[in-house]
């Protein structure tokens, strides 16, 4: 059995990841499992946060026990997209070192220029970069390597990337990876009606629209931030 966590921050490719793992035809996914708790423990103001908070588990211990149990329809792969940044300062990690981490990262001029056209930003936090190192520190702390894959590189090369990454987790690579259907899964929360538009139109990794403005200035603080902890993930991505 093979548990993969993937931990991203939001307007990176996370879906469009979860997606070409949802083809496998051996693995099973889950969207964002932590999110209603989230929600409920901050009392974010997020698009569909009562329905989220009253249609998922919101309580933390039931949810690691969910995700380190039985994988979901007898398949052997279980594939978790995650929100760094749904998980909190004081919560327990213990059970990620008995999964396969892997860091998503996207360069902050980007993410923050995509995330600023759906939703408010007011703080790095909300971004997950700071959370992600929080993650990686905590793993090598007890001698664990998470796998860093930069979102720019996955997508300029899908299949080179891709076959990197499940030699790392000891997975045979399908070609099916590549490609899925149009549209939105079961397996989606319902926060994807909001946020999913442009992955539930793709058939494949698309590549970036190149950026050409740089951050307003109103968030040069948090984009210095957080470019400083993905620099320092960087070094550490899969080539």
């Amino acid at each position: 059995m093979t548990y993969i966590a993937m931990w991203s921050g939001p307007r990176n490719i996370s879906t469009a990841l979860m997606r070409s793992f949802g083809n496998r035809p051996d693995t099973s996914v889950i969207d964002e499992p932590f999110y209603g708790y989230y929600l409920k423990k901050t009392n974010s103001n997020h698009p569909y946060s009562s329905k989220i908070i009253n249609l998922y588990e919101t309580k933390y211990n039931k949810i690691v026990n969910q995700l380190t149990g039985p994988i979901p329809s007898n398949k052997p792969i279980w594939y978790q997209k995650h929100m760094a940044h749904h998980i909190l300062p004081k919560d327990d990690l213990n059970w990620i070192k008995k999964i396969n981490n892997c860091i998503l990262i996207r360069h902050p001029n980007d993410v923050i220029l995509s995330y600023i056209n759906k939703f408010q930003l007011e703080s790095s936090y909300q971004l997950g970069y700071k959370q992600q190192d929080d993650l990686y520190n905590y793993l090598k702390l007890h001698n664990i390597s998470p796998i860093v894959i930069e979102s720019n590189d996955l997508v300029c090369n899908p299949e080179i990337i891709l076959n990197k990454l499940c030699n790392k987790l000891s997975i045979r690579f399908y070609k099916e990876m590549l490609f899925w259907p149009k549209g939105p899964r079961k397996t989606d929360g319902i926060w994807g009606e909001y946020w999913y538009d442009n992955v539930n139109c793709s058939q494949k990794f698309n590549l970036f629209v190149k950026q050409k403005q740089p951050v307003p200035e109103l968030y040069k603080k948090i984009y210095s931030q957080s470019l400083h902890i993905y620099n320092r993930l960087f070094e550490f991505r899969l080539k």
